[in-house]
């Protein structure tokens, strides 16, 4: 919709231009319209002062100050390099003196005339003080120049020197060195210009972000909340001091949440994590890091999930949009992700996309790779190596900037919230924050950000979840089929994979957690998508009152396994049910540790000073308690947690935990698993594509 016709107002509302009457009679005197002062800038001073009285005082000003300062250089009043105020009079005697001749009558006529001169110049600024202030005031009165302008930076400068020569004069100080005031004022104008440019382009950004978009409702209304829109570049920007505060008392307090204000409540704890993190990077035990984390999240993160407990914190809409959670990790792929998603899609002006970017950028930091092989060694063990390199690629950018798609990110559909690599903890974080970023749209779908899409997925995945039984309490997920960056574009179409096996880790550093896998296929002849036992987080596409009964977990820092079994749970028992979809239509790049990509472990190990993944180990050690305590383990239950004064772990964990409409020992039937022996069973129904 064009502004054509009115103007848009700072709070994002319509305003239509006003006529003015022409019933005044045609002798009335107009009254002087006053000028809001904040929006003159230096440019605007310089042509006040030339369509007025003005120019002629300022040059006057000028002229005089400069007259003053050539006057008493030639009297020597201003010269330091020859006694300063004392001028050459005197100096001239004690040369005489030296020179033995000299007479006291020379001294005494040459402290007189010094004296009566200094009288009279003092006499001679005050009056001259006087007049211009007199000017100044009506100079302010006609033109209602803002506090501070050049013209206020000048007569300041010039007042401080007068000051300056007066009490030189009167033996009080060194008489003040040459200004040069014509300089001074120029530079002043140049400064004010430099600041009312950087204003204005902020407010044009704001403009810009007030614009209206296409998106809209059934009813034709646009959903207010989506509004002001968030820039998704640079990545510098602050919510809070782009709006102001009032987006988070709105969104906090007076239920009247936005992404905005959404976005600024994350920069907050963001913020604050950075500082802690400073502030505790010689912690001796990882136990203070949890505390101190928790503590930020309690105070930062708990009022926003408070605030929407148990109720969408956006209404959601029902024109079949999709709202693509992505968490991604200095991830190169990001870019090409977004590009292959819009391409791909039926309905690109339905798909909005939450990108959580946790990038190295440089600022406070150098980057380093990930552990890269570099050969191997006589033995043929890897030769391995962590090296420097540049700032990572912002795929936000990539895209936004791409004339093809730059109008999504006009449009609002790009949503992105910037991470440090300093402050990123492990995916479970980078998806609480990337679930704070739907806006009501009707689908919730979360992935990984280096995947390949078939033609129309977002139309196939939205028709295959409503032929599942339980819809619209149904989950589609699987692990999808894997590519290399070399392969020719992805049509899709291949079996989706099923869920239906698991495995007790064997490994001290996953803590004996539960790993889900796949099981067998179906025949590919179903009419519809069949149960499976498992929700995958790389990929799982849902309904969005998922996340009203499934909220993401803000208390899983550092913890990198165990997230898909407790959302397998907890989907679950709030009465979901989980499906593999029959074909599978995206594709994703699968890492091995071989190519060389940064993983979030070794951030963590340089942020505490202790390079490798052993301390982020050692802090997963007790996160992960958390998500052992929800399936059942022995080892784990509220009393061996206080014995091991881990009860921490525990902190709102009746918000995140199972739901009550199946019980967490009919999931572990369900699914076959024996947590007491640790042991997975086959599981039939699941195998067999024989649930519904």
């Amino acid at each position: 919709m064009g502004l054509e016709n009115g103007t848009k107002g700072n709070t994002g509302d319509f305003v239509f231009p006003t006529t003015h009457s022409s019933s005044k009679p045609l002798n009335s005197k107009p009254r002087r319209k006053r000028r809001n002062s904040s929006d003159d800038g230096g440019a605007k001073i310089i042509v006040a002062l030339l369509a007025g009285a003005g120019a002629a005082f300022l040059l006057a000003l000028i002229m005089l100050m400069s007259r003053l300062e050539a006057d008493e250089v030639n009297n020597g009043l201003l010269n330091s390099n020859v006694g300063g105020a004392r001028g050459v009079d005197d100096q001239i005697y004690l040369e005489e003196v030296a020179a033995g001749r000299a007479s006291p009558a020379l001294m005494k006529n040459s402290k007189e005339r010094m004296r009566d001169r200094a009288n009279r110049l003092v006499e001679s600024i005050g009056k001259m003080e006087g007049v211009y202030d007199r000017k100044l005031k009506k100079f302010d009165k006609m033109f209602n120049l803002p506090k501070g302008n050049p013209l206020d930076a000048l007569v300041h400068g010039a007042d401080k020197q007068l000051d300056g020569m007066k009490a030189a004069l009167e033996g009080k100080g060194a008489m003040p060195g040459h200004v040069d005031l014509m300089q001074d004022f120029k530079d002043a104008i140049g400064r004010d210009n430099a600041k009312e440019k950087r204003r204005k382009e902020k407010r044009a950004k704001k403009e810009r972000a007030n614009v209206e978009s296409p998106d809209m409702t059934l009813d034709g209304e646009k959903p207010p909340h989506l509004y002001p829109l968030f820039p998704p570049m640079p990545p510098r920007t602050m919510a809070e001091e782009l709006f102001g505060k009032k987006i988070i008392t709105d969104t906090l307090q007076h239920d009247k949440p936005t992404i905005a204000g959404v976005i600024a409540v994350l920069q907050r704890f963001l913020q604050n994590l950075h500082q802690m993190l400073i502030d505790n990077k010689n912690a001796k035990t990882p136990d203070e890091v949890i505390e101190k984390y928790f503590a930020l999240v309690m105070n930062y993160l708990e009022p926003l999930e408070e605030a929407y407990r148990d109720r969408s914190i956006f209404p959601i809409r029902e024109d079949g949009s999709i709202f693509m959670s992505l968490g991604a990790y200095r991830d190169h792929l990001l870019g090409e992700t977004l590009r292959q998603a819009f391409k791909t899609a039926a309905y690109p002006d339905k798909l909005f996309v939450g990108a959580v970017v946790q990038n190295c950028f440089g600022i406070d930091v150098q980057c380093r790779t990930g552990v890269e092989v570099k050969g191997k060694d006589k033995h043929g063990h890897p030769i391995t190596e962590i090296s420097d390199r540049g700032p990572d690629v912002n795929g936000i950018e990539q895209f936004c900037t791409d004339p093809d798609y730059a109008k999504y990110c006009e449009r609002g559909q790009i949503r992105a919230l910037y991470v440090n690599e300093t402050e990123s903890n492990g995916p479970t974080t980078a998806r609480y924050f990337a679930s704070k970023l739907w806006g009501g749209e009707t689908y919730f779908l979360q992935a990984d950000a280096h995947l390949r899409f078939a033609k129309e997925w977002d139309r196939l995945y939205a028709e295959e979840v409503q032929l599942a039984k339980k819809y619209p309490k149904a989950v589609l997920s699987a692990y999808p089929p894997g590519f290399s960056e070399e392969d020719p574009p992805y049509h899709g179409g291949s079996q989706g994979t099923r869920l239906c096996t698991c495995v007790f880790s064997d490994s001290n550093v996953e803590h004996r957690i539960l790993r889900i896998n796949t099981g067998n296929m179906c025949r590919g002849e179903e009419e519809a998508p069949s149960q499976i036992a498992y929700i995958a987080a790389g990929f799982f596409f849902a309904r969005a009152e998922f996340l009203i009964d499934v909220p993401f977990d803000p208390y899983l820092p550092w913890c990198f396994m165990g997230e898909e079994i407790a959302l397998s749970l907890r989907a679950w028992t709030h009465g979901w049910d989980i499906y593999a979809p029959r074909k599978n239509l995206i594709a994703h790049q699968y890492r091995p540790g071989r190519m060389g990509l940064p993983k979030f472990w070794e951030n963590t190990g340089r942020v505490f000073g202790r390079p490798g993944p052993g301390f982020n180990t050692l802090l997963q050690t007790i996160t992960i308690q958390r998500i052992k305590h929800m399936v059942g383990y022995p080892s784990s239950t509220r009393e061996a947690l206080e014995g091991l004064n881990y009860q921490i772990v525990l902190t709102e964990f009746e918000h995140y935990g199972p739901g009550e409409t199946r019980t967490m020992t009919e999931f572990l039937e369900h699914t076959n698993i024996d947590v007491q022996n640790e042991k997975c069973g086959h599981i039939g129904w699941c195998n067999d594509c024989t649930l519904p």
